[in-house]
């Protein structure tokens, strides 16, 4: 008796062990939390901008103004440790400055046309497209914004990941 008794508190102590590991699995994960910094994402891309100091801050803040341009309603987040997004129904653009470069991600851009042949990164990928502004590189304005305006075309017409907002 003894025997079947210890068996079956064994039994039940592995059950109990299971369900406290499956309730650890199942919990979702808080969503992420906001910066300490009260500072907007709007202010940390001016901020940015002006702390990079070189061609790279001039031509970022020039396709933050065509972005602006184009898109009067785009949401501007701070994500991922320091890189200005710009969302709309969705995120569909980021830009970052790189040494030697300014890239202009878009999240769709495996999706957009591009008759301009404006992306230059990133072509092999399903999804994303980029394009790499180089020192001395001219932006074809007219190009980029018929671009974002697809990007922002894409975003209505599909279901994307929204952004939760400017942070």
């Amino acid at each position: 008796m003894a025997n079947k008794t210890s068996r079956k508190s064994a039994k039940v102590a592995k059950k109990a062990a299971a369900k406290r590991v499956a309730a650890k699995a199942v919990k979702p994960r808080k969503a992420v939390a906001k910066s300490s910094d009260p500072m907007s994402a709007s202010k940390r891309i001016d901020k940015m901008i002006a702390d990079i100091g070189d061609w790279r801050g001039e031509r970022l803040a020039e396709i933050r103004k065509l972005i602006h341009e184009v898109d009067p309603g785009v949401v501007e987040d701070w994500k991922w440790m320091g890189s200005p997004v710009w969302s709309h129904d969705g995120m569909y653009a980021l830009a970052n400055p790189h040494k030697g470069k300014v890239k202009l991600t878009f999240f769709h851009g495996a999706q957009l046309r591009d008759p301009r042949k404006l992306f230059n990164s990133e072509l092999d990928g399903n999804k994303w497209r980029a394009i790499d502004f180089r020192e001395g590189d001219k932006i074809n304005k007219t190009a980029l914004k018929a671009l974002l305006r697809e990007a922002v075309a894409y975003n209505n017409r599909h279901s994307v990941p929204k952004s939760k907002g400017s942070r």
